[in-house]
C-alpha cells in the first residue's frame, strides 16, 4: 500500500532517491525539515482507493504531478484536460491523437519508449499511470513495487488484467472477451483520482455517441477481417477477444482468427492465405522496433510477397489503417469502430 507522507515529503524523498541512486549526497532536502509540514487540507473524498489489476492503489489527494507511462493512457488524461497536472509521458507507438496536440505539447515527454526510473523520479511524481503491466514490471520503466515503496501510486488499465492472463512470454490471453466497459471504468478511475468525474462521464457519453452512430444500420456479417499489428516474418495477428474484437463485435463482422483468445499470437502466412480475409486491417505504427512497422510497409510487402500478393484483400486493396493505438484498448478502440465501418462500407461489403 503507498505511503501516507504528506505529498511535500514524498516528494523530497523520491528525489532523494534519484540523487543517492546516482551517488549523489543532498544533505539539506535529505534530512528534512520544513519541507515535511502538510501543505494542503484534506480534501472530501480523499484518499481514494482503487483495485488496480489486483494491487490496492491508494492516492491521497489529487494528483498535481502525474507520470502517464503509455501512450493509451496518456491520451485519456489529456482527454480529461489534466495537461496541468501532468510532468512527463513515455512509451510512444504513434503521433498523439488529433485534437489533442495543444495539450500534449504543455507535458515533457521523458522518453519516445520506456523512460529510465531515475528520469521518471527526477519529475517527483505524486501518481504514475500505466496502459500495461510490463510497463510497470520487469523490462518496463520499474516494478510497481519499487514506486510503492518510494510512496508514489501506481495505477494500471484494467484492459490488460480484467479477464486476462498475463503469464508467459507473449502478449497474454483473453480468459474473458474484452468489452468497452472496461475501458470505460479506466475512464471513471482516472477521472475519481483526479476529481474530474462530471469530465469523465462526458468523455464516456462521447464515445457511446461515437460508436453508435458508426455501426448504425450496418450489416456486414458476411465480411471477414484480418487484424495485423506489425512483424512480416511472423505477423502478430489479433485473437477473438481484445480490442480488435471489439471492433468486430460492435460492426458484426468475422474476425479470420476468432478461434484464438491469444492477444497477439504469431500466425504464419501460409495459415493467413488458407482464411483469405476479406479486408486487412493495417497497423501504421511510427516506432522502430519490429519489421514491417509503417502501413507503408506492409503493403509493400503485402503486394510483393508470394504468400501474400494473392489474397482477396491484396488484390482488392481492401486496406484499413489504424494506429498502433486504434488496436491497443482505450479511447482509441472507438477511431478503430469509425475507420473499420467507413472501410466496409467504402468496399461494398456493409449492407
Amino acid at each position: 500500500m503507498p505511503s501516507t507522507v504528506p505529498s511535500t515529503t514524498r516528494h523530497v524523498r523520491i528525489r532523494c532517491a534519484a540523487l543517492l541512486g546516482a551517488g549523489l549526497v543532498l544533505l539539506t532536502a535529505c534530512g528534512g525539515g520544513s519541507e515535511a509540514k502538510q501543505s494542503d487540507k484534506a480534501r472530501a473524498g480523499y484518499p481514494v482507493t482503487l483495485t488496480s489489476c489486483g494491487d490496492k492503489t491508494r492516492v491521497p489527494a489529487p494528483p498535481r504531478r502525474a507520470v502517464s507511462l503509455d501512450q493509451g493512457s496518456t491520451e485519456i488524461l489529456l482527454s480529461l484536460g489534466l495537461a496541468d497536472r501532468m510532468v512527463g509521458t513515455g512509451t510512444w507507438t504513434d503521433p498523439v491523437r488529433k485534437g489533442l496536440e495543444k495539450e500534449n505539447a504543455k507535458v515533457e515527454r521523458l522518453a519516445d519508449r520506456y523512460p529510465a526510473l531515475e528520469k521518471v523520479l527526477d519529475k517527483e511524481p505524486d501518481f504514475v499511470s500505466a496502459s500495461f503491466l510490463y510497463t510497470v514490471g520487469k523490462g518496463g520503466v520499474a516494478d510497481r513495487a519499487k514506486f510503492t515503496e518510494l510512496g508514489v501510486p501506481v495505477y494500471v488499465s484494467p484492459t490488460d488484467c480484467a479477464g486476462k492472463d498475463n503469464a508467459g512470454d507473449g502478449d497474454g490471453t483473453r480468459t474473458k472477451t474484452l468489452t468497452m466497459d472496461t475501458v470505460y471504468g479506466e475512464i471513471r478511475d482516472l477521472a475519481r483520482v483526479f476529481d474530474v468525474e462530471k469530465r469523465g462521464a462526458k468523455l464516456i457519453a462521447d464515445l457511446k455517441s461515437r460508436t453508435a452512430k458508426a455501426k448504425k444500420s450496418i450489416d456486414a456479417s458476411d465480411a471477414s477481417v484480418m487484424y495485423w499489428f506489425a512483424n512480416s516474418e511472423a505477423p502478430y495477428i489479433a485473437g477473438c477477444c481484445g480490442a480488435p474484437g471489439i471492433i468486430t463485435r460492435e460492426l458484426g463482422v468475422k474476425n479470420a482468427f476468432a478461434d484464438t483468445r491469444e492477444e497477439w499470437p504469431q500466425i504464419n502466412w501460409e495459415t493467413i492465405a488458407d482464411r483469405d480475409p476479406d479486408v486487412l486491417v493495417i497497423g501504421d505504427l511510427t516506432r522502430k522496433s519490429q519489421s514491417a512497422e509503417s502501413a507503408r510497409q506492409k503493403i509493400r510487402f503485402l503486394e510483393s510477397n508470394p504468400a501474400t500478393k494473392n489474397l482477396t484483400a491484396v488484390k482488392k486493396k481492401r486496406y484499413v489503417l489504424l494506429s498502433g493505438q486504434g488496436l491497443n484498448p482505450g479511447i482509441r478502440t472507438v477511431d478503430g469502430i469509425e475507420q473499420v465501418a467507413a472501410g466496409l462500407r467504402e468496399f461494398g461489403l456493409a449492407k
